[in-house]
């Protein structure tokens, strides 16, 4: 399984609806509005890399509001 965090940054006032809209999605375990660079923390996970970059691109980057995704793979050092 592949766990990664997405950062998100929306259009102004948008976090709340995009954290909502997205922790529906499967795959999201978890969605939160933060203050800071990033408007969304989403935690997600996968069962590969790939299928991680097919929730992030065709279903998470979709919802309407955002700007700008960065995803951080979580690695087991």
């Amino acid at each position: 399984m592949v766990h990664a965090y997405i950062l998100i940054q929306t259009e102004v006032g948008k976090a709340a609806a995009v954290a909502s809209t997205i922790a529906g999605i499967s795959g999201v375990t978890k969605a939160e509005d933060v203050t800071g660079p990033y408007d969304v923390i989403v935690r997600a996970e996968a069962s590969s890399v790939d299928e991680l970059g097919r929730l992030v691109v065709a279903r998470v980057q979709s919802v309407d509001g955002i700007t700008r995704t960065l995803t951080c793979p979580v690695v087991n050092l």
